[in-house]
């Protein structure tokens, strides 16, 4: 159950964006990269998401400075019956709906588009936070929006981010201010403090990006011996980070995939620009479920008033089930939006 949390409260950064995925940690998905979107030679930084053909993601950032963020909704079909849980179009190809789009077109054309687009029922629930980060307004950027299938008024979707000293939530549910999630709540108090403790203290980037972590590991996942699988996905909204947790038959499938991987190659491979259709499931509405499941990536992004890009990413586990030791899977891509990616 991810959470996104945004801030404009640093006086030296437009927008700080942090993200935990949780997922099955077996799911195959590349690390961060540059590539391509060959229809319109958009060029990318994110990860992407090796399980579905469209190869999409939860969170990237183009070249001129658009930010797209994905979290889908912890719903079943007792929740909702009247939409989709696992959809016949992918939520990750949503984000590069919004990275990719003409130069030309602005957001609130694309949010429009977004909402009356019959497509975008097809997917299973979403919130996209998207927008133009070389945009600003006033003494910030433009606001960014949030983008859901929940939602079927263009006046109704939410705009964050265009003041400054304000810090928003958003998790796998509708978003709303004040947030009613706990790990919502406490994952806005605790970036707050984080970005006053590092201004008070002038602390340099690299000791910020450390304060923001803190952010992302905080545990108070409420677990007991007894809980059932389903126990713990019903939790699942109280805590930040979200510690491994699976049944006895995702314990083996995990030890068979560490087993497996010794012969396979190294963690940091990244998956080939040619798009080969390896790893596709039979059924592309087919929802990956296997092994473990909790917080798998740690991502920030730092954008300063000069457009210089600091995108890190932490990865908790490695490719076949390994568990990480903190930093090891580490990976920081720096640029400055309006310059080439190359």
């Amino acid at each position: 159950m991810c959470i996104a949390l945004l801030s404009t409260a640093h006086p030296r950064y437009a927008l700080i964006a942090l993200d935990n995925r949780d997922e099955y940690i077996l799911r195959p998905t590349s690390r961060p990269h540059w590539w391509t979107h060959k229809p319109s030679g958009t060029r990318i930084l994110s990860p992407r998401d090796l399980h579905r053909r469209e190869r999409g993601t939860w969170m990237g950032i183009t070249s001129a400075g658009r930010l797209a963020i994905l979290t889908n909704y912890r719903e079943s079909s007792q929740d909702d019956p009247d939409h989709a849980i696992c959809g016949v179009r992918s939520r990750g190809a949503l984000p590069t709906a919004w990275l990719t789009a003409p130069a030309e077109e602005k957001l609130d054309h694309f949010v429009r588009r977004m909402v009356d687009d019959p497509a975008t029922k097809a997917a299973g629930g979403f919130s996209l936070i998207c927008g133009d980060l070389k945009e600003k307004q006033g003494d910030g950027i433009q606001p960014l929006a949030i983008i859901t299938n929940r939602c079927d008024e263009l006046a109704a979707v939410p705009r964050i981010a265009g003041d400054r000293k304000t810090t928003y939530g958003l998790s796998n549910t509708i978003y709303v201010e004040p947030p009613v999630w706990p790990k919502i709540k406490k994952g806005k108090q605790l970036l707050e403090v984080a970005i006053q403790y590092a201004v008070e203290n002038d602390l340099d980037e690299e000791a910020l990006i450390e304060q923001l972590l803190t952010v992302l590991e905080d545990d108070t996942m409420p677990l007991r011996p007894d809980m059932s699988m389903q126990d713990h996905m019903d939790v699942l909204r109280h805590s930040i980070f979200v510690p491994a947790f699976s049944d006895a038959e995702g314990w083996k499938d995990m030890a068979n995939a560490v087993e497996e991987g010794r012969s396979k190659e190294p963690f940091d491979a990244v998956e080939d620009e040619s798009d080969s259709e390896t790893q596709l499931p039979a059924d592309p509405r087919v929802n990956f479920m296997k092994g473990a499941y909790g917080t798998q990536r740690q991502t920030i992004i730092l954008v300063d008033w000069e457009g210089n890009v600091t995108y890190k990413e932490r990865a908790l586990w490695d490719a076949h089930g390994n568990r990480l030791d903190k930093g090891k899977g580490d990976l920081v891509i720096k640029y400055k939006i309006g310059e080439s990616s190359e």
